[in-house]
């Protein structure tokens, strides 16, 4: 199981760092996905570490401000999340994939923890 948190209510131009935390099973064999749904709008990938964890992609909306790293020691991934916007509201999850590379898709992916909200105010 993953478990996200750090959510929270933020002043835009702010930030946040959310944790993912995995339970039962090792990171070291997994890459791993933030994504995130606005309220009426579909899932969107955010961003995604390599098994290695050295290659990171990201969202065109999010480069420079997002930042994702991976502690395999505490199990835990990490979003950092600066220079927050409005537009960034959304509910984020965290998912690993069975996989070494990074990944978009979100059917690529085998385990999901439940989200964490961010809200940005203007």
């Amino acid at each position: 199981q993953l478990q996200a948190s750090g959510g929270g209510l933020v002043q835009a131009g702010g930030s946040l760092r959310l944790p993912c935390v995995s339970f039962g099973f090792t990171l070291d064999y997994h890459a791993f996905g933030w994504f995130r749904q606005a309220p009426g709008k579909e899932r969107e990938w955010v961003a995604c570490i390599n098994m290695n964890g050295d290659e990171t992609t990201y969202t065109n909306s999010v480069k420079g401000r997002f930042t994702v790293s991976r502690d395999n020691a505490k199990s835990t991934v990490y979003l950092q999340m600066n220079s927050l916007r409005p537009e960034d509201t959304a509910i984020y999850s965290c998912a690993a994939a069975t996989a070494t590379a990074c990944l978009k898709s979100h059917r690529a992916y085998d385990y999901w923890g439940q989200g964490t909200q961010v809200t940005v105010s203007s």
